[in-house]
Parts: C-alpha cells; sequence; structure tokens
C-alpha cells in the first residue's frame, strides 16, 4: 500500500512541471527504446512490403485443413472433463 502512495506522490509531483520529461513520453515499464524501434520496423514493413512483393499464389487444400483440425482438437479438449474432475464428482 505504501508504495502504490509513494508512486502516486511522484506522479502527481511530476504532474506539476510544464515541461513533459522522457518517462512521460516512453513511460520504462512497457518498451525500451530499442523494443520500440523493432516493433515500427516491423509495423513498417507489413504496410510495405505488401505492396513491392507480387502476389503469391494459394496453398494447396490439405494445408487450408490444418487451422480447421486445431480448432476441432481446442474445441474437443475444452470441452471433455478433466479425469481429476471426474474422480472428485464419482466420489461423492
Amino acid at each position: 500500500m505504501e508504495k502504490k502512495r509513494f508512486l502516486y506522490s511522484q506522479r502527481s509531483q511530476s504532474g506539476n512541471s510544464s515541461s513533459p520529461s522522457r518517462s512521460r513520453l516512453l513511460p520504462s515499464g512497457y518498451f525500451s527504446l530499442e523494443s520500440l524501434f523493432l516493433l515500427i520496423g516491423l509495423t513498417a514493413s507489413l504496410l510495405i512490403l505488401p505492396l513491392i512483393l507480387p502476389p503469391l499464389p494459394p496453398p494447396p487444400f490439405l494445408l487450408l485443413l490444418i487451422p480447421i483440425g486445431i480448432l476441432v482438437l481446442l474445441m474437443f479438449l475444452a470441452l471433455t472433463p478433466n479425469a481429476r474432475d471426474m474422480t472428485t464428482y464419482t466420489s461423492l
């Protein structure tokens, strides 16, 4: 609780200054400067490269069934009861 008060008091004191500090523009807890540049570079490449590269042919039909198979497997695993849950219910 004391740590939250300390952080809140630091924020309120730093918020009174008229010039924005570097810590307010780029919080150190989220991204470092290097990772921010990497994310900007990846975003720019995802926006520019599809305009430059030629279109790709469609994948084979069997490759299109892989995501459907993964979805079916995940649905099956989500809806089947756990063996540990079954022993708990049968012991009552």
